[in-house]
């Protein structure tokens, strides 16, 4: 999981890749590599349905990276 440099240093883009996820293309924020301070309560996002969701507490956008594919694992 890494997290570019933003302009706004409130909402960043975090680039995932699926083994990033949890479960069915599910992630979560705030993620462990936000600083302290800026924590709010756990919530998770669906990436899986169109590639990228974002945070209703910090706006941070949590986006599949390209060529990634989230599916079932049998």
């Amino acid at each position: 999981m890494s997290t570019p440099s933003s302009a706004n240093p409130s909402q960043a883009l975090v680039d995932l890749a699926a083994a990033d996820l949890m479960g069915p293309g599910v992630t979560f924020c705030p993620n462990p590599r936000m600083a302290l301070w800026s924590n709010h309560p756990k919530v998770f996002i669906d990436v899986a349905k169109t590639g990228e969701g974002r945070c209703p507490y910090c706006g941070n956008v949590y986006r599949l990276r390209a060529a990634e594919t989230v599916g079932a694992a049998h």
